[in-house]
């Protein structure tokens, strides 16, 4: 069944029942232990709650999971939110920011070329201004404005402070809808207004797209497009927030605008940026149990769309030899010191010899012997190296993995940032690697990159050398926490942090501050209410209880995560990857008739799409390389049977599918797939049609028929009979563009109630639940003492 308010409460129901009722009988049994965040019935029932949510998206296609996170949710009475589109002139120049940052090899070679991840099927990004409502009560506008939502955010001016979030959801699902609870929360803690971006997701959208999409957003702030509302903002009055994938999108947004010398925000709040798609630090084995992300990852019911090979046969397999690879491909596990120096004459060595033993090598060694993706380092250095054979993360291919602008931890420098502040859970998955990558943005020196990742990345080598000032980090560590513990709104901790939140956009946006540290400093247990001074480390590292009190953090030479070697970070290792396979042979099996269902569909597909590009070209479309020098030499069938769809060629589209032949982009990118649920075309089982999504084909058609890029010279034309066909299919409209994916769109419902407005009122109840159990033990207290 696919994900949706009802399938969703029918899945979490009984998570909640069985949570209360284990949550007292634990209780009575451990009654003398040390209190602990899950001692909280509120905190503990909506931990598993969010727990049980995203293993039921696991259960299905990555295509319903998107359409249920992405489904537009109206915003409460008191909120002020204004919906926005970043034309398509912004995404350009966010694509020509990237086209010069990688450089035309890197495009080619990593990237697999310059166009594929521009084309988009809507007319730019969906983004939407917030706030409190309340603020702009007293504002007067100094000129009549007859469009409500312009004169809003002429309104919003008022506010200096402008927080740019990007969401969370593992780079694949997730919208502004799924937070917008929180973001309304943020404008509130610091007095000013909120730019979220609806960025495009994986895995139909790959990297580098949510990146450009990030950079474009930024880039609407500090230059608006002519057309724009709103007034140019200065940086220095931005911060950066993200979330989980949205952190990690926001320190690779970061290190790009740095090295393109485009003006730094104020700051940037990370809030458990995943920073590390290798997964090669410790906790992502240690603390499956007390975090929210499912034990195997992010796994999906077959479709059409993924996983990209379907049929899963040898997925992860031993090495076997193989001779030195070609540019941009794999390297061996190991290869012999001859050929690293460039004087072998009988080629490498066999992966998986066992003549060298890990024990025996240094760390400069590590760094020269490591495995690139799709090898796998195994835990025993005598075992022969696993590799993989499908791709393990819906963002990126295993050999992108370890790109710096996907993997940020891997980030030649992270220093000459702006000031971030860092929140990690310790009971989370990602814990080790955000703790690493606060320490390497405050001591770039200390912390280096692995050679490996240096060794072929010429700019991440310049950066290396050029930027070593000190970022300022505040790293906040929170007990008992787990992944994004701001979800939890109501807890301790997540109160503690929307104040802290608050108090470092404010310093950072308003040097002037009366406060001499350079983050803020909230409440204290009375042996911590020393405050730094502008003389101390310009790195704060801390630990928050559950009650919100903080306490240092102990020593960094006690931290087991710091005494990583560099050449450890950021390599595909033996146990999560057994791990992952574990859980996608789970899938493969439990769901093989879906794959074989889906893999005949793909076939089907495919045609289909050939036929649509064909039929296009009968119907007068005529292509820039077909060599047709304006559209008025185009020869077209009989005008009086023809049928305008009222398709326009836009100058700002660059490029769309049919610009793809000398590209190759991820094969999970429906910019040149052709393969993907066509569900809108075909008159199929309504029950069918609610689980499936318009993908490759929506994208084809649209490009075609309504909104052509540059590229194209004509809108063809419908024949009288395509007319009369199309009258009587329901799911075709020649009138209207096809609705696009959900991984880009928002998708619109009739239905009244839908289950994120459900969480958010559930949070609510929590909250006014938790405030009073506080008040009622404080009033306690204040008995007892009395007495």
């Amino acid at each position: 069944m696919p994900v949706s308010t009802f399938t969703a409460a029918w899945h979490i129901a009984p998570t909640a029942i069985s949570t209360f009722f284990s949550h007292s009988k634990r209780r009575l049994r451990n009654n003398h232990d040390p209190e602990e965040a899950r001692d909280d019935i509120f905190f503990e029932e909506a931990f598993e709650i969010v727990k049980s949510f995203i293993q039921f998206g696991t259960l299905n296609t990555v295509e319903s999971l998107q359409k249920f996170t992405n489904t537009h949710v109206p915003s409460p009475y008191w909120a002020a939110v204004v919906p926005v589109s970043i034309p398509l002139s912004t995404c350009n120049a966010a694509a020509d920011t990237l086209i010069d940052w990688f450089g035309p090899d890197e495009l080619s070679a990593v990237v697999g070329g310059e166009k594929w991840w521009q084309i988009r099927g809507l007319e730019g990004i969906d983004a939407e201004w917030i706030t409190q409502k309340h603020y702009l009560n007293d504002v007067k506008l100094d000129r009549k404005i007859s469009d409500d939502d312009e004169a809003t955010i002429v309104k919003m001016e008022c506010l200096e402070r402008v927080m740019l979030y990007v969401h969370g959801g593992g780079y694949f699902w997730g919208s502004i809808n799924t937070h917008r609870y929180q973001l309304i929360r943020y404008s509130r803690k610091f007095e000013g207004r909120v730019f979220a971006v609806n960025y495009r997701k994986a895995p139909q959208y790959p990297w580098p797209c949510p990146l450009q999409d990030v950079i474009a957003a930024y880039l609407y702030l500090i230059r608006p497009p002519p057309g724009a509302v709103h007034k140019p903002v200065p940086p220095s009055k931005i911060v950066l927030a993200g979330d989980s994938a949205g952190g990690g999108l926001c320190i690779s947004a970061l290190s790009v605008f740095r090295d393109m010398n485009i003006p730094l925000p104020a700051g940037a709040v990370l809030i458990s940026p995943w920073v590390d798609l290798t997964h090669s630090f410790p906790s992502v084995m240690k603390n499956t149990h007390s975090d929210i992300i499912p034990v195997h990852g992010f796994m999906a019911k077959p479709s059409t769309l993924w996983p990209i090979d379907l049929v899963g046969e040898d997925r992860v397999r031993a090495t076997q030899n193989a001779p030195p690879p070609e540019p941009g491909h794999a390297d061996q596990l190991r290869p012999t010191k001859a050929r690293m120096d460039g004087e072998s004459e009988d080629g490498p060595n066999a992966a998986g010899s066992p003549n060298t033993k890990k024990a025996d090598a240094d760390d400069d060694d590590i760094d020269l012997w490591e495995p690139r993706p799709p090898k796998v380092q195994m835990s025993d250095s005598d075992d022969v190296p696993l590799e993989l054979h499908s791709q393990i993360q819906l963002y990126a291919t295993n050999e992108q993995l370890t790109h710096p602008l996907v993997s940020p931890v891997l980030q030649g420098s992270l220093g000459n940032l702006p000031p971030l502040y860092i929140i990690a859970g310790d009971g989370e998955v990602l814990r080790d690697e955000i703790v690493y990558l606060a320490h390497r943005a405050a001591h770039p020196q200390k912390y280096p990159t692995r050679k490996g990742a240096l060794r072929d990345a010429h700019r991440q080598q310049e950066n290396a050398k050029l930027f070593t000032e000190p970022t300022k980090v505040h790293l906040q560590v929170y007990d008992d926490m787990c992944h994004v513990l701001t979800v939890f709104t109501f807890t301790e901790s997540a109160k503690h942090a929307y104040r802290q939140i608050g108090s470092f956009v404010k310093h950072v946006t308003n040097p002037s501050h009366p406060e001499d540290c350079p983050f803020p400093q909230p409440q204290v247990s009375a042996v911590d209410e020393k405050k730094p001074t502008a003389e101390q480390p310009r790195m704060i590292r801390q630990r928050v209880d559950i009650k919100g009190k903080l306490r240092e953090m102990e020593p960094v030479d006690e931290m087991e995560v710091l005494r990583i070697s560099p050449g450890q970070i950021g390599i595909i290792k033996e146990k999560p990857t057994l791990r992952w396979f574990e859980g996608q042979s789970e899938w493969d099996k439990k769901y093989r008739r879906n794959a074989a269902k889906a893999q005949k569909k793909r076939e089907s597909n495919s045609e289909k799409a050939r036929k649509i590009i064909a039929h296009a070209r009968e119907q007068g479309l005529v292509h820039a390389s077909d060599g047709v020098g304006s559209q008025a030499e185009v020869e077209t069938p009989d005008s009086a049977s023809l049928h305008e769809t009222g398709g326009v060629i836009e100058k700002e589209r660059r490029w769309g599918p049919l610009d793809l032949e000398d590209e190759s982009p991820p094969p999970s990118a429906i910019a040149k797939r052709t393969d993907t649920a066509s569900s809108f075309y075909l008159l199929i089982p309504k029950t069918l049609l609610m689980g499936e999504q318009i993908e490759a084909l929506a994208l084809l058609k649209k490009h075609i028929y309504h909104t052509a890029p540059a590229t194209h010279r004509t809108i063809p034309k419908l024949k009288l009979s395509d007319a009369v066909k199309a009258a009587f299919d329901p799911n075709d409209d020649p009138s209207k563009p096809p609705k696009q994916s959900a991984a880009e769109a928002q998708v619109h419902t009739s239905m009244g109630l839908h289950g994120m407005r459900i969480w958010d009122v559930l949070l609510g109840y929590f909250t006014r639940k938790s405030t009073e159990k506080a008040s009622n033990g404080k009033k306690a207290i204040k008995r007892a003492v009395s007495k």
